[in-house]
């Protein structure tokens, strides 16, 4: 993953002059707090550091993914990459991280809302990966049911 991010930081340092880069911009605000989120997308055959085409068969772009939240109090941000083996387009891929993570949240939120997944204190051996497998089926099983 270093060699990814030293890849990225070398191209967007020269505001990647000379390559196919999209990127996609977006802000949102609301009941939460305001968070700027900014995406780059390049074709993975750009890169020539980290194009392997025998270890990476199907992987078509690289993503990175710069969120900023501001806070009343104070003010985050982090970096994230990804891999994907769809083609680059930073609107695309932002809406589809965006969602990805929107899923993810919300199934933890209702865990935690209806088995109190947070405040469990299992902490032994195979038992919380085993309990919380129980959970996801008991809760697929309540999705399922439709009356």
């Amino acid at each position: 993953m270093l060699r990814l991010e030293n890849g990225f930081n070398k191209h967007s340092a020269h505001h990647f002059s000379g390559l196919d880069v999209s990127y996609d911009e977006r802000i949102e605000s609301g009941h939460h707090p305001r968070e700027i989120r900014q995406v780059w997308s390049v074709p993975i055959t750009v890169i020539s550091e980290l194009y392997q085409p025998r270890l990476g068969a199907g992987i078509k772009s690289v993503v990175m993914v710069v969120r900023v939240r501001h806070l009343w109090n104070k003010t985050t941000g982090e970096v994230q990459f990804y891999l994907t083996s769809l083609d680059s387009d930073a609107q695309l891929l932002g809406r589809a991280i965006r969602k990805h993570w929107g899923i993810e949240n919300e199934a933890h939120w209702t865990l935690d809302c209806t088995f109190a997944e947070d405040a469990c204190r299992i902490r032994s051996f195979h038992s919380p990966h085993n309990l919380a497998v129980l959970r996801r089926i008991a809760l697929n099983a309540l999705n399922r049911e439709p009356t």
